[in-house]
């Protein structure tokens, strides 16, 4: 990351000085000497649905309330897809097809699984660890 006077700034973009003179770039290291542009190091980046800031977590009882939260509303999505079969079935007697069925059980497993790992975290990154499969939390650390 660059700064000017300690704002960052874009080495590629068009930059105006002060004095009105036009530099379509500043990727030259020269020019940004000469401007006084730095180069700094990048802030620590941290997940903001978890950190108030980096190795500022936030209160990991209102953390689970959300996630539980978030947990039963998307196992809720999923299932209205299928809702109008059990009532179907409710009022009509009309079968439920087996495979619709077992997704719908695999839902609801799922999401109580989810459930029960989020209310057993005891501490932010136990959290994380319940809510982000592997492969996401690479990306959102």
């Amino acid at each position: 990351m660059f700064t000017l006077n300690g704002t960052p700034i874009s080495i590629d973009n068009e930059y105006t000085t002060e004095d009105g003179v036009t530099y379509p770039h500043l990727r030259s290291p020269e020019v940004r000497q000469a401007l006084g542009v730095i180069e700094v190091a990048d802030p620590d980046q941290y997940d903001q649905r978890f950190y108030w800031g980096v190795g500022n977590p936030k209160d990991l009882d209102q953390l689970k309330a959300q996630w539980i939260a978030q947990t039963k509303q998307n196992a809720n999505a999923a299932l209205a897809q299928t809702d109008w079969m059990v009532i179907r079935k409710a009022e009509r007697d009309i079968v439920i097809p087996v495979d619709v069925i077992a997704a719908r059980g695999a839902i609801i497993l799922e999401q109580d699984s989810k459930q029960q790992a989020i209310e057993a975290a005891t501490t932010v990154e136990e959290l994380i660890a319940a809510v982000i499969p592997p492969a996401q939390e690479q990306a959102a650390v």
